[in-house]
């Protein structure tokens, strides 16, 4: 595979810049820089990457730069993945929410790094199942967010390969999912209508309208340095409803002396109150 030279200047420029406009710290991962974008640079004609990153930093061309952002992460999902969180949601967290919401009938969920819709639908399914019969009389519409207009526009008409789908119930697919060819799946209507696609960047203020009882941010904190998870934490912390949760990945962990949530179990947080 044919690279491009990236020098040590134009290297901290760019991290630089991604770090403080996206939170995501790339000062170890110059060779990944390299060896993920040289072919994109190379076939739109570029022979360095100093011309590249002062169009990047320039801000022009915002989907160029999602772009970017897209092949430097990971945009690995899958439905119902981590499920031992969605166990909890079914267990605790949604009956602990239809007995709050009895009245007013309306949850407050975001999904936040949503990329391709997986989770944002996995949640919609669990509303679905667990209201039953009385799931019209709730508003449940998710807030699914991401950095990527591109990858929203994906998960908002999404075509979904078979191994995608291999952890879900063998009911719910048939009753949620619409068989397409060569193995692939659409959504039915019922479970795309009841999620909101919306672009944000998860380094801006969060001034939604409402606040959250359910926070879903999982797999994305691990491209951020400590300070910036901390400062988003805390953001996620003032957005959500007492006694709302926070759900994290796995793979990811909080600061204790600075995370304003209680523990709960691995990788779920809640808001005392």
């Amino acid at each position: 595979m044919q690279t491009l030279p990236l020098s040590d200047a134009d290297f901290q420029r760019l991290y630089s810049h991604i770090k403080a406009n996206y939170g995501i710290d790339l000062g170890k991962k110059k060779q990944l820089i390299v060896s993920r974008l040289s072919n994109t640079l190379i076939s739109q004609g570029y022979t360095g990457f100093s011309q590249y990153v002062d169009e990047v930093i320039s801000g022009k061309d915002k989907e160029m730069v999602t772009s970017m952002l897209n092949k430097l992460t990971t945009n690995y999902t899958y439905f119902l993945r981590e499920e031992a969180h969605f166990k909890y949601l079914w267990d605790t967290v949604l009956p602990a929410l239809a007995k709050k919401h009895a009245r007013d009938k309306v949850l407050s969920i975001w999904s936040a790094g949503c990329s391709s819709g997986e989770e944002p639908y996995t949640i919609s399914m669990y509303l679905k199942e667990f209201f039953g019969p009385q799931a019209g009389s709730w508003d449940t519409r998710i807030l699914a967010t991401d950095i990527s207009q591109q990858i929203l526009s994906t998960a908002r008409n999404p075509v979904y390969q078979a191994d995608s789908l291999s952890r879900l119930p063998a009911a719910w697919k048939q009753k949620y999912f619409v068989k397409g060819s060569s193995n692939s799946y659409t959504l039915a209507p019922s479970i795309k209508q009841n999620v909101i696609f919306q672009t944000f960047n998860l380094m801006d203020p969060i001034r939604f309208r409402r606040p959250f009882d359910l926070i879903f941010c999982r797999n994305v904190m691990i491209y951020f340095d400590q300070p910036t998870k901390d400062a988003l934490v805390k953001r996620f912390f003032n957005a959500t409803v007492p006694g709302g949760y926070l759900f994290i990945g796995h793979s990811e962990g909080l600061n204790k002396a600075e995370c304003p949530y209680q523990y709960v179990m691995p990788a779920i947080y809640q808001k005392k109150g």
